[in-house]
């Protein structure tokens, strides 16, 4: 029996699924399935055009944009079950991993305690723990995400440039900010209360480029007052169970 201070503090993962709408159920279904714990669905629109993009689902239509949490180890077991379910014709999606530098102790707690109750997901951690003190495991990381937070209405000009520096394509998000009343101002910028969130997963070879491009054009000192970011992604894979 495993006791509390035979068990690491478990390393968690942010996952992120880009989906056809009409797959959000089939998703939720396989996230009970798998005890999947917490996960947040918002919607999005695709905004790539070529019939390869549209293949592997971030083509332009309605998005399920969907968020949870997972430990590392089991990461790789959930992404394989979501592609059977839904990889079965062509716009199935995408999906990648982001790491977490931190989260509330409490969640922390709650997937710590299923290690305990679980004999199989304590030994997998133990070993995947072992493999990576051995340096089995490779930490190359070959992708990012790139968001670029802009006033509404930019969207589409934004990806135009973020083509022309490389981007594939990438997925809209409508949002508001709500930390203050009326327009908030940047180094004496104004920045609309509506925003529009672009997501854009590019190779780290091209992520220079097109945040630079983007920057320059739909910056913070630009009418689009845009906030651009990267984060790193450590999986990614296309949901169709026929791309690699």
């Amino acid at each position: 029996m495993n006791d509390d201070k035979s068990v690491k503090q478990p390393a968690l993962k942010l996952l992120v699924f880009i989906v056809d709408w009409g797959d959000v159920e089939v998703l939720s279904s396989v996230f009970e399935q798998e005890h999947v714990r917490y996960h947040f669905i918002g919607k999005g629109w695709g905004t790539a055009s070529s019939d390869i993009l549209d293949v592997l689902g971030v083509g332009s239509s309605e998005k399920a944009v969907v968020f949870c949490l997972e430990q590392e180890i089991l990461a790789p077991v959930l992404l394989k079950e979501v592609r059977k379910k839904i990889g079965r014709s062509a716009g199935a999606g995408i999906a990648f991993t982001v790491p977490l530098s931190g989260i509330n102790n409490p969640i922390l707690q709650v997937f710590k305690e299923s290690i305990l109750k679980n004999e199989k997901i304590a030994e997998m951690q133990i070993l995947h723990e072992k493999e990576k003190e051995a340096g089995k495991m490779s930490n190359e990381i070959k992708h990012d995400l790139v968001m670029a937070i802009v006033n509404q209405g930019y969207s589409d000009e934004l990806m135009t440039v973020a083509r022309e520096a490389g981007a594939s394509g990438g997925t809209i998000i409508n949002a508001r900010g709500i930390a203050h009343q009326g327009p908030v101002k940047f180094f004496g910028v104004s920045v609309q209360d509506e925003r529009e969130i672009i997501l854009m997963v590019t190779s780290r070879e091209k992520k220079a480029a097109i945040m630079q491009a983007v920057s320059q054009n739909y910056g913070i000192t630009t009418e689009a007052g845009g906030i651009i970011l990267s984060v790193p992604v450590d999986m990614l894979m296309g949901l169709n169970v026929n791309i690699e």
